[in-house]
Parts: C-alpha cells; sequence; structure tokens
C-alpha cells in the first residue's frame, strides 16, 4: 500500500461510477482515482503499473472477471501479493455466504454501497481515513 498511490475502483455501473467521481471530487482526498468497468482490465492494470495503488474498492458482480475471482487472481499472484493492497468489496449484494465468500479471500473489508449519497460519502470518507492511518509493510 502507498498511501500517495491511486485509489482503484473496479465498478461496473455508470451511475455508480458517476456518484463515486462526484464523492471523491468534493472530499478531496490527495489520490488520483482509476476506475475499471471490470476485473479484467484492473488485473491487466494492476501488472503492468508501477506504482503501488493505495487500495482497492471492487464491486462483486462484475463481467469478464468477478470481484472474488479477481481478489483471487491478486492473492495467488505473488508480484502483486507482496505489494500489500487493501482489498476492499462495496457492493449492493449483500447476503451471508457473499460476505463469507468475501473474507475467505482475505479481503480487508466489505462495504455495502448506502442508498443515498450522503451515506456514500460518510462511508467512502470512513475507508479512506482508516486506510490513511494504518500501517502496512511497504510504508517503511
Amino acid at each position: 500500500m502507498d498511501k500517495k498511490g491511486p485509489v482503484i475502483i473496479i465498478e461496473d455501473d455508470e451511475d455508480d461510477r458517476f456518484i463515486l467521481i462526484e464523492i471523491f471530487t468534493k472530499l478531496n482526498y490527495p489520490n488520483k482515482v482509476i476506475f475499471f468497468s471490470d476485473g479484467e482490465k484492473a488485473l491487466e492494470f494492476l501488472n503492468k503499473a508501477e506504482t503501488i495503488p493505495f487500495l482497492i474498492l471492487s464491486d462483486i458482480n462484475m463481467p469478464k472477471l468477478d470481484g472474488f475471482a479477481l481478489r483471487n487472481k491478486l492473492r495467488q499472484d505473488e508480484k502483486l501479493a507482496i505489494k500489500c493492497i487493501p482489498y476492499l468489496f462495496f457492493s449492493t449484494a449483500l447476503n451471508q455466504q457473499a460476505v463469507i465468500d468475501a473474507y475467505s479471500t482475505s479481503a480487508q473489508g466489505f462495504f455495502v454501497k448506502p442508498a443515498s449519497i450522503n451515506e456514500i460519502e460518510e462511508t467512502i470518507s470512513i475507508i479512506m481515513e482508516y486506510w490513511y492511518k494504518c500501517a502496512a509493510p511497504n510504508n517503511f
């Protein structure tokens, strides 16, 4: 995790991407925000990127490569796993099995997308502030 690195958001819903753009703009964090519409494109970027992302916010249900499959690929890739990138699910797919599946991939969090923009903003702010304060092995 690089606290100055980009925030990677993997979200296939255009309306949700627009809302998240507005929220990150309003919150004015210094991190660049990079969006991907599917896990395959995100994985391609992560394999080529020279910078280490600050964190990954991933939806679950996406075309080509869903959030669970992407998380598993990142864990199994030694080159990517060593980067210690926090992987958080941010999804409307809330049920006990989805939460169990998320944590079985060693995800660092599962957040439900709230219904209101104000609640989404509050959740994003909490996530960002937590990870800014968190220490990771490659912060030294």
